[in-house]
């Protein structure tokens, strides 16, 4: 597919890096020559120097012919307003990222008028995945399926735990819960195991199955956590706004910290129920003073990294239970892995994710299966994708157990209606149903599991 990609900031250059990745003829454009000639040396893309609002420069990108364009500058006006004149020009499907919460308020009305097929709000997307982590303060990770029926939650072996030394198979033998492990990271690598595998304290350990389930094999092994009663939020930003709000329609405690005065004032304006306190959420006495160590939980969501792992750090120390920490720059995951902080979320990573599941869906969208959901796990080595059986395929009616699939390729679950299905060797996929496939292969099609 021919992809046109107006801004390569952090969230364009992520989504143009998993697009050219997959093999797609990607055009990048931008203002700032500079940022397009470190794309080009690092990346196999086309790049062309302008103003992604002016039609003349689309046209010059090759727009008119485009399967797709995708506005991800940090204006909303630019974005709305490239993907309208990408739509005059003839691009066929147009993306748009909008982060302004009034702009986003109006989202379907402004999808209708400018014709977007999809619009992106990265700071929504991290703010609804860290609300899904505070209610649910047990796991590192959450990532959901089949419209929130199924669940996908990463935790970590704790030494002594009941799971230290156990193979697999003897998991729902010994607990007799319905659940899946289907990917495991242990020492920096990745296994997609099988039944005979052995955890090990010190496995960050990925499995799925529906939220009840999860939540009994939780308080079986011992670590289940209630969801949190009162949140500190550092840094007053959109991201906190959007999960702020959230966290005070659920009746939590919000206590937001923030330096910028007038955006204090906004913030207390917007949220009313919130307490809003002016100050420098890296001082520890102001920390203390209002309260760090009895709050469940510590969210650091400045714009820089740094301040946000150093008071996590802090916020561990001070016994905080749940503390999460917001990172642009994912690249040295090796090292925030050591890190004693319970989850690390990353707005671009979530919006790129969003857009590549758009991008294959519209890829295989004329085939037997479409991408409904696609999440990324263990630092990105690993996929999750669900998949929408609609048709006759070369995968549908063998059980699984005569299926040949490609090695690191795991079926993790079948949604069936209302059933959620844990698959065992009798059970196969049939037109209708749902699929959850875990891989550490780029899959396009369900069909793509199999061996050629």
């Amino acid at each position: 597919m021919k992809v046109v990609i107006v801004g390569d900031g952090k969230v364009g250059s992520t989504i143009a890096r998993q697009l050219s990745g997959e093999g797609h003829d990607i055009i990048v454009i931008d203002n700032n020559i500079k940022v397009l000639n470190n794309a080009s040396n690092t990346m196999d893309i086309m790049s062309v120097e302008g103003n992604g609002a002016s039609m003349a420069v689309q046209k010059r990108a090759g727009a008119p012919g485009a399967d797709l364009l995708i506005a991800a500058t940090s204006l909303d006006e630019v974005n709305m307003l490239s993907c309208l004149i990408g739509k005059k020009v003839g691009v066929k499907n147009t993306i748009a990222r909008v982060r302004n919460p009034e702009y986003y308020e109006q989202i379907r009305e402004l999808k209708e008028e400018l014709g977007l097929s999809m619009a992106v709000n990265p700071e929504l997307a991290a703010a609804n995945e860290i609300s899904r982590l505070l209610r649910f303060p047990s796991a590192l990770k959450i990532e959901l399926f089949a419209r929130g029926r199924v669940e996908l939650v990463e935790i970590k072996i704790a030494p002594h735990s009941v799971l230290d030394g156990m193979p697999l198979w003897a998991i729902y033998k010994e607990f007799q819960v319905k659940v899946l492990i289907c990917a495991v990271q242990r020492d920096g690598e990745v296994f997609i195991p099988g039944g005979d595998f052995v955890l090990q304290a010190g496995d960050k350990i990925n499995l799925t199955a529906s939220h009840m389930e999860i939540s009994k094999f939780f308080r079986t092994i011992g670590i289940f956590r209630t969801g949190v009663k009162s949140v500190m939020i550092l840094g007053g930003g959109r991201m906190a706004y959007y999960l702020a709000k959230d966290l005070l329609s659920m009746h939590v405690r919000v206590k937001i910290i923030e330096m910028d005065h007038s955006r204090c004032e906004y913030l207390c304006e917007m949220l009313p129920e919130a307490v809003i306190i002016h100050g420098d959420g890296t001082d520890k006495e102001l920390l203390q003073e209002e309260g760090l160590e009895k709050t469940d939980a510590l969210v650091c969501l400045t714009g820089m990294d740094e301040e946000n792992i150093v008071v996590a750090l802090y916020g561990k120390a001070r016994k905080v239970s749940k503390v999460i920490a917001k990172i642009n720059r994912i690249s040295f995951d090796e090292i925030l892995d050591k890190l004693d902080i319970d989850g690390f979320i990353s707005p671009k990573t979530i919006a790129a994710s969003n857009i590549v599941r758009y991008v294959r869906a519209m890829q295989n969208s004329a085939g037997s299966s479409n991408v409904e959901t696609l999440h990324k796990l263990v630092n990105e080595q690993v996929e999750a994708l669900e998949f929408k059986v609609r048709e006759k395929s070369p995968v549908v009616g063998i059980p699984l157990k005569e299926m040949k699939t490609k090695s690191g390729v795991l079926v993790a679950t079948i949604i069936r209606g209302n059933r959620i299905i844990i698959p065992g060797g009798n059970d196969s996929i049939e037109i209708g149903d749902n699929v959850i496939i875990v891989t550490m292969t780029k899959l396009m099609d369900l069909k793509d599991i199999l061996v050629k």
